[in-house]
């Protein structure tokens, strides 16, 4: 299971960074037995240069090519960008601009945010979901936002674990072939914090419906089949 960090913080520590490390630690932590989950991460600011060459001239870079193949090739994405001017950054924008258009078809997409203050947490609503539904990513129920005042009080911690659950549930979901053969798709909340709910594990929130995956209370059907069943006979 490859799992691609998109952090689009520009201090350096990040509060943007720090958020995906922790959503990433808590999706590991869930993985089941036996499936080997690998972590990379696209620090964006490091690529801001290459991204507006890319723009301008419609070549990438090495490094900025070799993160966008990281973002196609990933099993699921974690992005994360600070809020500026009640959105997005320019800088996360313009990399998702520069990204082949069918990339993200498909793919499990958790979208996360931080900001100063809890009044800009619906940018997660009215920018972010919107912005990945156009690329046709399966985005998670959940989103999760962290303000100043939310690092080290409760909820954060909880909203992280059950975000956590539903990427891993949508990542088993769209591409099996990450579950071991006699696998479980059991798991007890790890190093990434609590479980993905009360009384709950990774098992009973991953279950099997027909040809399709509910995970937590939606039911997921792969990409592919959703347009399979739009063609005519």
């Amino acid at each position: 299971m490859k799992l691609v960090v998109v952090s689009a913080g520009l201090s350096v520590p990040s509060s943007t960074r720090l958020l995906g490390d922790r959503l990433a630690a808590a999706v590991v932590g869930r993985a089941p037995e036996g499936v080997a989950a690998e972590v990379e991460v696209v620090e964006l600011r490091d690529l801001a240069v290459d991204i507006a060459h890319h723009l301008t001239t419609g070549f990438p870079g090495p490094a900025l090519g070799a993160a966008l193949s990281a973002v196609a090739d990933a099993d699921g994405l974690i992005v994360v960008t600070p809020v500026f001017s009640a959105s997005y950054s320019g800088l996360f924008k313009s990399f998702f601009d520069v990204l082949d258009r069918d990339a993200l078809a498909g793919k499990p997409v958790l979208v996360a945010a931080t900001g100063g203050s809890a009044r800009h947490s619906l940018v997660l609503e009215h920018a972010m979901r919107p912005l990945f539904a156009y690329l046709r990513a399966v985005v998670v129920p959940t989103a999760v936002y962290a303000a100043s005042e939310d690092w080290g009080a409760e909820g954060l911690a909880e909203r992280i674990g059950r975000a956590a659950g539903e990427l891993l549930g949508l990542v088993l979901a769209v591409a099996p072939a990450v579950v071991p053969a006699g696998g479980s798709a059991g798991g007890s909340g790890g190093p990434g914090g609590p479980g993905v709910g009360p009384d709950t594990d990774t098992a009973a929130f991953i279950a099997p419906v027909g040809g399709a995956v509910r995970v937590g209370g939606f039911e997921v059907v792969p990409f592919e089949d959703q347009l399979a069943a739009l063609r005519p006979e």
